[in-house]
C-alpha cells in the first residue's frame, strides 16, 4: 500500500465518528472522493457518495459504513461524573477502565472511563462483569457545573485509540469495523475510473449501521441500484480460543485475500462472478457460508425495493468491536481490486436472475 492511501486509511480512524455523528469522517472521505470522482456529495441521511462514469449502466452501488461504535452521555451528576449510554455493540469488559474522546460544539474533551478498583471490590464483585450502565466518565470536573461548561448531554465519545502500523503488514485501532470497507469501495472506485466500466458506478459511505443498517437502506433507495457490493468486516478465526467457531464460520485468515460470502442473502451470479474474477486475476480469496440475512449493509441493499443483485465481500478483522481491532493490509488492497476488476466484466447484458 502506498503512502498517500495509508495516510487516508489512517485519517479515517483517527475520525471520531461513532453512529449519528459521521460528520468528521465524512469530511474526510469526501475531500479524497474529489480527487477523481465525478460527483460528490452527502446526502440528508449522512451517506457520502462518489459516482465514476454517470450515466453508463447497469448501475452498482458499493457501500462500506463509516459509523463506529461509540457512547452518548446521558446524564451529568451532581460531582460532575458523566454517565453514559452505548451507540452499538459493546462488551463491557472492554469498554471499563478506557480513556475517551468527547465530540462537543466546543472541540474534544478528554476523559477516562471509571469504574471501582479491585482493591475494593468484595469477592463476589470480582466475578461480575460490570454493565454499561454502571460505568461512569470521568473528565477531571469539580462538580456539575463546571462539567456542564465543557459537555452536553448527547455529545457524543469513542474510546482513545488510533491507527498503528505492526510487524508484517498489518495495522491495529479502533474502527475498521466499517472504516476498512468504506476506505475499500472508495478505492475501488478510483480504480475503475482508470478503467473503461460500462456500469455507473455508486461509491457510498453508509451511516448508521451498527444501530441497525440505516444509511444503506436510505442510500439504497435514492440510487436504486441494478447491482449493490457491501463491504464489511468479518471475523477472521486465526486466533486463540476460537473453538468451533472455525467450523462454524471456516477458517478464516489474515493476509489471506478478501471473503466471499455465499447464501441467501447473496446473488449467484454475482457470487459466481467474483469467484471467476478473483481466478482471472490471481487474486486471492476465501468463501464463509451464512445460511441468513447477513446482519451488514448487504441485507439492506439485497432487500431494497423490488430486490438488488447483491454480494457482500469482506475484511478478515481479529478483536472486532475493540480498541485494537486488527487487519492486514493487504487484504484491503486486494479487496479493491477484487471490486474493481469484478465491475469492470459487467455490462447492460450482464444477467443477475439467478435461475
Amino acid at each position: 500500500m502506498n503512502k498517500q492511501a495509508k495516510q487516508f486509511l489512517a485519517d479515517l480512524i483517527n475520525s471520531i465518528s461513532p453512529s449519528g455523528y459521521e460528520a468528521p469522517v465524512a469530511k474526510v472521505w469526501k475531500a479524497e472522493a474529489e480527487t477523481f470522482a465525478e460527483k460528490v456529495w452527502t446526502d440528508t441521511h449522512g451517506n457520502s457518495h462518489a459516482v465514476i462514469n454517470q450515466g453508463g449502466s447497469p448501475r452498482i452501488m458499493f457501500a462500506g459504513h463509516y459509523d463506529e461504535i461509540g457512547f452518548q452521555v446521558s446524564y451529568i451528576d451532581e460531582k460532575g461524573f458523566l454517565w453514559i449510554q452505548p451507540l452499538g455493540g459493546w462488551d463491557p469488559q472492554i469498554a471499563q477502565g478506557q480513556r475517551v474522546q468527547i465530540m462537543t460544539q466546543k472541540g474534544i474533551v478528554r476523559g477516562v472511563i471509571g469504574k471501582l478498583a479491585i482493591h475494593m471490590q468484595t469477592p463476589e464483585q470480582r466475578k461480575q462483569v460490570s454493565e454499561i450502565k454502571d460505568l461512569w466518565v470521568d473528565i477531571g470536573a469539580k462538580d456539575q457545573k463546571d462539567a456542564q461548561k465543557m459537555v452536553e448531554i448527547g455529545d457524543p465519545l469513542v474510546v482513545a485509540y488510533g491507527y498503528e502500523e505492526l510487524a508484517n503488514g498489518l495495522a491495529a485501532g479502533r474502527a475498521f469495523d466499517d472504516r476498512a470497507g468504506a476506505f475499500v469501495v472508495l478505492e475501488a472506485a478510483r480504480q475503475l475510473a482508470k478503467l473503461n466500466p460500462k456500469a455507473e458506478i455508486h461509491a457510498v459511505a453508509t451511516v448508521q449501521e451498527e444501530i441497525g443498517l440505516r444509511g444503506a437502506k436510505t442510500a439504497a433507495y435514492g440510487i436504486d441500484p441494478d447491482v449493490g457490493i457491501a463491504v464489511d468486516v468479518t471475523f477472521a478465526t486465526d486466533h486463540p480460543n476460537m473453538g468451533d467457531a472455525v467450523k462454524r464460520e471456516n477458517l478464516i485468515e489474515l493476509g489471506k485475500g478478501p471473503v466471499i460470502t455465499r447464501g441467501p442473502n447473496i446473488n449467484h451470479n454475482l457470487f459466481d462472478l467474483l469467484v471467476k474474477t478473483a481466478k482471472a486475476e490471481k487474486i486471492p480469496y476465501q468463501v464463509s457460508a451464512d445460511p441468513r440475512g447477513t446482519g451488514t449493509d448487504a441485507n439492506a441493499l439485497q432487500l431494497n425495493r423490488a430486490g438488488v443483485a447483491t454480494a457482500l465481500v469482506s475484511i478478515p478483522l481479529r478483536y472486532m468491536h475493540s480498541p485494537c481491532e486488527l487487519i492486514s493490509l493487504k487484504d484491503l488492497e486486494a479487496c479493491a481490486k477484487l471490486l474493481a476488476k469484478t465491475v469492470e466484466k459487467i455490462t447492460p447484458k450482464t444477467s443477475f436472475v439467478p435461475f
